[in-house]
């Protein structure tokens, strides 16, 4: 992304052209970064070969700080860990399911929960130990239809309401058809907290239905886990585990496809996850379009989406899967209002704020970004080209891969297999170069 007008995306937050939408100091919220030119002095060196005096480049391996994962290892990943909190605390695995599903598949964290207020981790959960009430032996009404049922016709979660099996289809099936949510089912009474496992799922969903929560379950394991993430290239169906602690962030999936796990962008190293957000903001619409957005949004606070509000009181959740609750005025956390601040419809921190000029680099910096639309334009045009060649580039090795490996192969008498380290050369080169 550098020209030779010697172009740097930081000065932009220095003249506030590209800090878009708040005036809060540039550490406050920012996405990690690392320092590349660390990391470049450790990827490669220079040495000499004595026999032409020739320049190499060499790279070091590195241990692979992940795992990719595919749905098979996914499945067996999940039920290690239900089966392991299934043995450690004693209780089913249906049970152990909807525990961990809970505390977002972070078993370390169940541990310390159940062993620290077993009972207060029941009732928040769900997890009743005996019915509140009694199943019945004979007849009953049910809870929904008001239709008399025998109690072969009904059934009940662990509170132990008894609700017929065509109430409980339409229920379950209303639940998955809204989406993931269905994960966290309780009893249909409005006063019972009692979670509703899979093994009642399967017992009275549809196929279709039992299909779709299934899916749900598993895509749990990676979407609410904060270590995995899905492969954001297109069809991919794999999953990355990430370790923390190695300071790059750079992921090649099985598919080929290489992208950065912190922000699941392209590859975009040595520029920071925060430039990156900043610029593909500013090429996804027109520049008309990019300056409505500077007039009339906000992003949230915490996962700097863009929002706008178009009627309504101050109190704003995010989509999500975010769904921070926060301040429309003063972005601040929604959990810190109430009456004292002025309620729905004011915030007396902002009004003071704003006094005191807290806001007034905010007004600044959103008038001096609809101004930089020229520069934008600009350096846009060259990151383009570069783009269309690197998307060249990815073009020419598909078709190395797929057809010119396969005749020399054929030519030299050798296996594929012995010829990779022309990919790996390919690669090199086109490192050393982008």
């Amino acid at each position: 992304m550098e020209s030779e007008d010697d172009f740097d995306m930081h000065d932009a937050n220095e003249s506030g052209e590209d800090d878009f939408y708040s005036g809060r100091d540039d550490d406050a919220g920012a996405i990690p970064t690392y320092d590349d030119s660390d990391a470049d002095d450790a990827d490669y060196e220079f040495i000499d070969n004595d026999s032409d005096d020739s320049v190499d480049y060499v790279s070091h391996s590195h241990q692979q700080n992940y795992t990719i994962l595919s749905e098979v290892d996914i499945r067996q990943r999940q039920e290690d860990d239900i089966t392991r909190i299934s043995t450690v605390l004693s209780i089913s695995k249906v049970e152990a399911g909807i525990l961990l599903r809970y505390y977002s598949w972070n078993v370390s964290k169940v541990h310390d929960e159940w062993f620290a207020d077993e009972e207060k981790v029941r009732r928040s959960v769900g997890l009743l130990e005996k019915p509140v009430v009694p199943f019945p032996d004979g007849e009953m009404i049910c809870g929904i239809c008001f239709e008399t049922y025998p109690y072969d016709l009904l059934h009940a979660a662990a509170c132990g309401h008894p609700f017929c099996n065509s109430c409980w289809s339409g229920y379950i099936s209303t639940a998955i058809s809204d989406g993931p949510g269905c994960l966290m089912l309780r009893c249909p009474d409005p006063s019972c907290v009692a979670a509703v496992g899979q093994d009642m799922i399967n017992a009275l969903a549809s196929d279709e239905d039992r299909e779709k929560y299934s899916r749900y379950f598993i895509r749990s394991y990676v979407e609410d886990n904060r270590k995995t993430k899905w492969c954001p290239a297109p069809g991919c169906d794999y999953a990355v585990d990430f370790i923390f602690g190695s300071g790059n962030y750079d992921v090649t999936c099985r598919c080929s496809y290489s992208f950065c796990w912190n922000c699941t962008e392209e590859a975009h190293r040595p520029v920071d996850c925060d430039t990156v957000a900043r610029w593909i903001l500013k090429n996804s619409a027109e520049s008309e379009n990019m300056n409505w957005i500077l007039a009339n949004s906000k992003p949230c606070p915490k996962c700097k989406r863009p929002i706008e509000k178009n009627h309504g009181c101050m109190h704003m959740t995010c989509t999500p899967p975010c769904r921070f609750e926060f301040c429309w005025l003063c972005l601040g956390a929604w959990s810190e209002h109430g009456e004292v601040t002025g309620g729905y419809y004011a915030c007396n921190r902002y009004e003071t704020a704003k006094k005191e000029g807290t806001f007034d680099e905010e007004e600044k910096r959103r008038e001096m970004a609809k101004l930089s639309v020229e520069k934008y334009t600009h350096y846009y045009e060259r990151w383009a080209t570069n783009q269309s060649s690197r998307q060249k580039a990815l073009a020419d090795l598909q078709q190395m891969q797929s057809v010119h490996l396969e005749k020399l192969s054929e030519t030299q008498c050798q296996p594929e297999s012995q010829l990779k380290f022309i990919t790996e050369a390919w690669l090199q080169v086109r490192l050393s170069l982008g």
